[in-house]
């Protein structure tokens, strides 16, 4: 007996992540996530959906109660206008919540507490920026998660054999 192919699928999903911070979760352990919007210049927001950006060593400021986005570095299209100055490494505003910019602020004023952009992604025609709470982590930190996740592979592979 043959199964029929008519089976309906649900279509994927467009992925809309732009781009992924993954240095900051080796670099810190991430306790809070919050989801704020970017104030961008047209020429970046064509630079983001041809994926042209770059998040390794960006961080969150916030100065005056308000939220700004250093080091991320946009690269221009040489094929936007001449007559405006594309500046890659332009501090973007995040637009936040202030009941959000306090807690953000509150908690960066621990010592070893910081707050950095992990994520950015399209949500319907807008771009968001996902920013997380972090703590910094030590180099043993660092090389027992490498070694925790390791070890899950490992035990991954064990099983799959046993189970031949």
């Amino acid at each position: 007996m043959a199964k029929s192919k008519n089976v309906k699928r649900k279509p994927k999903a467009p992925d809309t992540t732009i781009v992924v911070n993954k240095k900051a979760r080796h670099d810190y352990f991430v306790e809070d996530t919050f989801e704020s919007g970017i104030a961008l210049q047209g020429w970046e927001v064509k630079s983001l959906r041809l994926k042209k950006v770059q998040l390794v060593d960006s961080y969150v400021i916030i100065k005056d109660g308000e939220a700004f986005l250093l080091g991320c570095n946009v690269s221009p299209l040489n094929t936007t206008n001449t007559h405006t100055i594309a500046d890659p490494a332009r501090t973007k505003k995040l637009l936040l919540h202030k009941k959000e910019l306090a807690k953000l602020f509150s908690a960066t004023q621990q010592k070893g507490h910081t707050c950095v952009c992990t994520k950015m992604y399209w949500k319907n025609h807008l771009i968001k920026c996902q920013i997380a709470l972090a703590k910094g982590k030590q180099s043993h930190d660092k090389r027992a998660t490498v070694k925790d996740r390791e070890w899950n592979i490992d035990k991954q592979r064990i099983v799959r054999q046993a189970n031949r």
